[in-house]
């Protein structure tokens, strides 16, 4: 069992920063890849970014990369997004997630476990 509390959302202009940060419990946090998802209000739960549990492998949604950075401490139990140069149309509720499976997905129904999400608004 693993859960999941997101932190580090609020109300930026664009063209601003953020972080967000995802503390996991358990002892297992290393064996699993993490997520960050976001939903927008009327929006379907949309990828972002993963990283695999050998801290290597990432992925990113083309609309993101360049933008931002998904990485993970293992000694932390912590996993984070740093976003850049926000535009309001990141605008959303993101989540963390974490899966127990070995590819590294980018499918919301292959994820375990979820956070509760935090809000993120850019405005412009």
């Amino acid at each position: 069992q693993v859960q999941l509390v997101e932190s580090g959302g609020g109300l930026v202009q664009a063209g601003g920063s953020l972080r967000l940060s995802c503390a996991a419990s358990g002892r297992t946090f290393n064996n699993y890849n993490l997520a960050w998802f976001r939903q927008a209000p009327g929006k379907e739960r949309e990828f972002v970014a993963a990283i695999h549990r050998n801290l290597v492998f990432t992925r990113y949604v083309d609309s993101v990369k360049g933008r931002f950075t998904i990485s993970r401490d293992n000694a932390k139990n912590t996993v984070y997004l740093q976003m850049s140069s926000l535009t309001p149309e990141d605008s959303a509720i993101y989540y963390c997630a974490a899966a127990r499976n070995v590819a590294l997905t980018t499918v919301s129904t292959t994820y375990d476990y979820w956070g509760q999400g935090t809000q993120v608004a850019v405005s412009s």
